[in-house]
């Protein structure tokens, strides 16, 4: 097998027991790896109704193909299970040294069930494992728990994937950290990970996988890597990463403030030049990756000599959404959620709620023990901690703001959330079709997962193979079935697994892939794989209780705003889900996908299940 180690390693904490699962090539052909293979592996482990923090809910490490070789931007990783926010389907993924670590350790992945009597980590090495003590690392941040580590096994030469305190807390949007502040961060599987009293993945190693052709691999590489280095949009990155689009984004009414309800602010001061002007700033990048979009901040303080950048998602989150543009505040609250692994996003938005309600009365002083007023960056930090703590008004919420509605009798149309997760730092109202994509993404609200703002501002990856092509961005007719076809192709990057701001065509993926492996898949083939991919991520959805209801946006991100570049726009919702349902193949009354749909994609058991 070529471009594969061909296997899983199993871990069954149940009683601290480890094997292998072998991968069979068919297998690897239909769902390549990532978060679609873990989709395939996880289907047979979920029961109806099944709780996410069950012992017996499976949690799994995985990579791709493309993981461990010369081609650049490819040192990514998933983790998948049901999703401790959602309740449906949960993944996400993350970059650095990790995925390069666990390649080469022996595994294309780790499948994990049961739940450990006591905290413990896992130490894999050049395909051995062995199931530690983490007792006296229960408790310690992300940060003190990788140096302990690394101390404890004397190497530096290690990739490790932890939980803080936040996953210990079974918080629902806790994250799984990885190489010092890197987060796979939505979905709340830090909690999945730390309700198994699993501490950390340490994984380590020094085996290859065969490639089908190495001479080409190594000619496409450099190829891809010269592509990047010219790209305008890779220079920007490498310059001010994620955060250089601050600026252009409120100019396109992309960056939603005070808690949705504007999109005009001041933003001078929260920018990637800012951010560069203001603080010793150093770059820092994925293995492999030339362009380093990662930001390292320098003396930030006497207590903190180093501390992580924050990226666009954070600072838009942290900042504007909450009125507050003080970089200081947001820059520790950004450190506060690394350090005990919480998402930056499900975090901003829901202290963002907690001001909208506090404006309105129905949070007080007397009843939150705190005043909660916009732009207050002392307050945001102080939520942050408060979150992580359990304390107080921190505890409502750690809940998200689905839960924060329900718990205050609000209307579920003012949380800011598709299916419970959130929504980004990205607004429907500017983009039509990135409108549908959040409300039907496989995960809930996902910037990510068909990030359509790329395709309507003309920075996309070259689609025009699929007749993808930049229309108005503010227009719903014709927008669902390129959205549909967008999301097929991008949840592949989580498959190969393959950076997301990488700017590859679909037919050189193809060539790399088929370079790898030896196969010979086309780029039609690329969109069918990823057609499978939503498929089944979505049969697991179904399965796990989700109906056509939850494939919306709440109306306090569908309001027209009165200024901006997007005044008086609003997402024709209801005409694009039907277009995409029409497009899809899902059954209007219950947001299943057909059975004809799931045969045809080749997910027969599946679609028996799913219509017995």
């Amino acid at each position: 097998m070529k471009g594969y180690q061909g296997r899983f390693l199993t871990v069954d904490l149940n009683d601290n027991n480890t094997g292998e699962m072998p991968l069979s090539e068919d297998i690897l052909k239909d769902f390549v790896g990532g978060a679609t293979l873990a989709a395939k592996l996880i289907y047979d482990h979920v029961r109806e109704g099944m709780d996410p923090l069950d012992p017996e809910s499976p949690f799994v490490f995985s990579t791709g193909p493309f993981t461990g070789t010369a081609i650049p931007m490819v040192s990514r990783y998933a983790i998948s299970g049901i999703s401790p926010l959602t309740g449906h389907w949960g993944e996400a993924t993350s970059g650095g040294e990790f995925p390069f670590r666990l390649k080469g350790s022996g595994y294309d992945g780790i499948f994990i069930t049961g739940r450990a009597k006591r905290p413990v980590y896992l130490f894999v090495n050049n395909g051995s494992a062995e199931i530690r003590d983490a007792s006296h690392l229960w408790g310690k941040d992300i940060y003190e728990t990788q140096k302990l580590i690394q101390e404890e096994l004397e190497s530096k030469r290690l990739g490790i994937a932890c939980i803080g305190k936040a996953g210990e807390e079974l918080i629902r949007y806790s994250c799984v950290m990885n190489d010092n502040g890197r987060a796979a961060g939505r979905c709340g599987l830090g909690a999945l990970m730390g309700s198994k009293n699993l501490k950390a993945v340490v994984v380590t190693g020094s085996m290859k996988t065969d490639l089908s052709d190495g001479n080409r691999v190594k000619e496409l590489s450099g190829e891809c890597k010269d592509l990047i280095r010219g790209d305008i949009v890779s220079i920007a990155f490498k310059e001010y990463g994620t955060l250089m689009y601050m600026d252009m984004g409120m100019t396109l009414g992309d960056v939603p403030a005070k808690y949705f309800q504007k999109s005009v602010f001041p933003v001078k001061n929260i920018t990637g030049e800012a951010l560069r002007q203001n603080y010793v700033v150093e770059n820092y990048a994925c293995t492999g990756c030339p362009i380093g979009c990662g930001r390292e901040i320098k003396d930030f303080s006497e207590e903190i000599e180093s501390i992580d950048g924050p990226e666009y998602e954070t600072v838009a989150a942290f900042g504007p959404l909450c009125m507050n543009f003080d970089m200081d505040s947001i820059i520790r609250a950004n450190h506060l959620c690394n350090s005990h692994g919480l998402d930056t996003i499900s975090a901003g938005v829901s202290i963002a709620y907690a001001m909208y309600l506090y404006e309105r009365g129905v949070l007080t002083k007397e009843n939150a023990g705190m005043e909660i007023a916009w732009g207050d960056g002392e307050t945001v930090v102080k939520l942050v901690e408060m979150i992580v703590n359990q304390e107080g008004i921190g505890t409502l919420l750690s809940q998200g703001t689905l839960r924060m509605a329900r718990e205050l009798g609000r209307d579920e149309d003012e949380a800011a959330q598709v299916k419970g997760m959130e929504v980004p730092m990205h607004e429907g109202r500017a983009w039509h079709g990135l409108a549908i994509s959040y409300a039907t993404g496989p995960r809930g609200a996902c910037h990510l997962k068909g990030d359509y703002y790329n395709v309507d501002i003309g920075g996309a990856l070259p689609v025009m193979e699929y007749n993808i092509m930049q229309t108005d961005r503010m227009t719903s007719v014709g927008k669902a079935e390129n959205a549909a076809k967008y999301q097929n192709l991008k949840d592949l990057f989580d498959a190969l697994t393959l950076c997301k701001y990488a700017r590859f065509s679909p037919t050189q993926i193809c060539q790399i892939l088929n370079a790898l492996t030896g196969w010979e898949i086309t780029p039609d083939d690329l969109l069918t794989i990823g057609e499978r991919s939503i498929n089944i991520k979505r049969v697991i959805s179904n399965k796990l209780g989700l109906t056509r209801k939850e494939d919306k946006l709440p109306k306090i991100c569908l309001d027209p705003h009165d200024e901006g570049s997007t005044a008086g726009s609003v997402p024709d919702m209801d005409l694009m889900l039907r277009e995409y349902y029409e497009f899809r193949r899902w059954d209007w009354e219950t947001g299943k996908p057909s059975k004809e749909k799931l045969v045809e994609l080749g997910l027969t058991t599946e679609a028996e299940d799913l219509y017995r």
